[in-house]
């Protein structure tokens, strides 16, 4: 690869998505517009694995935009906790794509199918760019590129309840934009700077004033809104539910494991451990709204009738135990979050992936219609069970993995009840999970189902990626948690 290219895979991974919608937006053929995108997101894993390796070797990458130095300039800064979520976003969106070919093409007017993929690309270019930013104001800028390019991916699914599901996103997204804003404005009236790297030395030495406690409390709430941290996920289920199947699985895989990457960084990189800790009492403010989310979204998905939507509050639990390690603010813990981060993002493609499948060849999603399908779709649904296996964490499947890091966590930080809470709230995932084996393998096909079979290759390859991947990193952690737990050390201050 060309010397000056590899120097400049930074602002590549940012730019080629960006220019990618430019191209389709011009476009007024489906099938080209897809082709594009196609190209362009099997591109980025490249480039997000290149940028990985090279900091697995050098150490920190600092890339100055338009040759103005940081902090006055706007950096992207990458280090290994930001190439670990690069690579996350960009696999995922280069599974998901092979997989949209059919699947937008059954659920979006054919007329939109380019602005579908231009819409899509504009939102994995926010998505990157929030990552690899190192300017607290370019990542409100990516935050609003993504946000808004998503409020329209929603609103194209053929579900009236759609345009409504993207109408609530929009106001608490915008809410929590606003909140954020609001932050970042005290923190520069403070601080004078919005450079991340510069933001984390002049704040340590004025944490203490309360413009800093009020900043940070406004930015933690405004990204909660954005991850749906219980009680501030009313947004997510309808917005899941209702979206069109590709757009459910990118956005649960991808978009709120950004922002709960974007709240890692703040948190730990930028305010510091004092702050989280001790100063604004998240652990205990974290702990219980995490149990919450576990709990009490996991029992609302235990009485859905729609597959779709019991699997999006399914994402609302899921996000508790990500901040439940987040609360804990210890190795163990956050390493159990950014494993999670991770784990979660594959277990639930695959689940969406599979459930996709279901509503292209059914055409509904209804826990009704998944009947017999095992006898229909053994492979699909196969998938679909490896996905749940993962939701519970059975061993062997990567839920494991992250919950094991979350209960060594809980008991070094002397919450050794937590441990029991975790296998409970485990327990109600085997439920609603449960609900779904038995319809699929333990009943029989009504005859409306008699012409249905498995769906073509390029629905079928990305759903059996996912659901090979769920059992791979249940097994194989040097990845996963072994890059997680060196980002967590950085992030500590625990590295030699």
């Amino acid at each position: 690869m060309n010397v000056s290219i590899i120097s400049n895979l930074p602002a590549l991974q940012i730019v080629i998505p960006l220019l990618g919608a430019l191209v389709c937006a011009m476009i007024n053929r489906g099938l080209v517009a897809w082709f594009i995108s196609m190209i362009i997101c099997l591109i980025m894993p490249v480039i997000s694995v290149a940028l990985l390796l090279t900091v697995l070797d050098s150490g920190t990458i600092s890339y100055s935009m338009g040759g103005w130095a940081p902090p006055f300039g706007i950096e992207y800064r990458i280090d290994l906790l930001n190439a670990f979520v690069l690579v996350l976003v960009s696999s995922i969106a280069a599974v998901v794509l092979p997989y949209a070919r059919l699947s937008v093409a059954a659920e979006v007017k054919p007329e939109d199918l380019p602005w579908f993929y231009t819409m899509f690309l504009l939102c994995l270019t926010g998505l990157l760019g929030i990552t690899i930013t190192g300017d607290a104001f370019n990542a409100f800028v990516f935050l609003e590129i993504s946000s808004l390019s998503t409020y329209v991916l929603i609103a194209m699914g053929r579900n009236r309840k759609a345009l409504l599901a993207a109408y609530q996103y929009l106001i608490l997204g915008s809410i929590g934009a606003t909140f954020y804003v609001i932050g970042i404005g005290l923190i520069y009236t403070l601080t004078g700077t919005l450079n991340f790297a510069d933001l984390s030395n002049r704040i340590s030495d004025i944490e203490q004033t309360r413009t800093i406690l009020a900043a940070a409390a406004f930015i933690v709430v405004g990204i909660s809104l954005k991850i749906a941290l219980f009680p501030l996920h009313v947004w997510l289920p309808n917005a899941y539910a209702y979206a069109p199947s590709a757009v459910t699985v990118f956005l649960a895989s991808t978009a709120t494991k950004v922002a709960l990457y974007l709240l890692i960084r703040f948190l730990f990189s930028i305010f510091g451990i004092e702050i989280v800790t001790d100063k604004l009492a998240l652990t205990h403010i974290l702990i219980i709204l995490s149990l919450a989310a576990m709990f009490g979204a996991s029992t609302v998905a235990i009485f859905q009738q729609d597959v779709k939507r019991m699997i999006a509050y399914s994402s609302v639990a899921q996000i508790g135990y990500i901040t439940l390690g987040i609360a804990l603010a210890n190795q163990s813990g956050l390493t159990g979050s950014l494993v999670h981060i991770f784990n979660h993002a594959i277990m639930k493609g695959a689940l969406f992936l599979a459930i996709g499948a279901v509503v292209y060849r059914v055409g509904s999603s209804q826990i009704e219609s998944f009947s017999g399908l095992g006898k229909k779709m053994p492979i699909t649904m196969g998938c679909l069970v490896v996905g749940g296996l993962g939701l519970i964490g059975v061993p062997g499947t990567a839920g494991f993995i992250s919950k094991w890091y979350l209960a060594v966590g809980a008991i070094e930080a002397g919450y050794v009840w937590l441990v029991f809470l975790l296998v409970l709230s485990s327990l109600l995932a085997l439920i609603y999970v449960g609900r779904i084996i038995e319809v699929v393998w333990f009943r029989d096909p009504g005859p409306e189902l008699d012409n249905v079979k498995e769906v073509p290759l390029s629905l079928l390859a990305p759903t059996v990626l996912l659901a090979a991947a769920t059992v791979y990193f249940g097994l194989e952690t040097s990845l996963s948690a072994g890059i997680a737990a060196q980002a967590v050390e950085t992030l500590l201050g625990l590295a030699k």
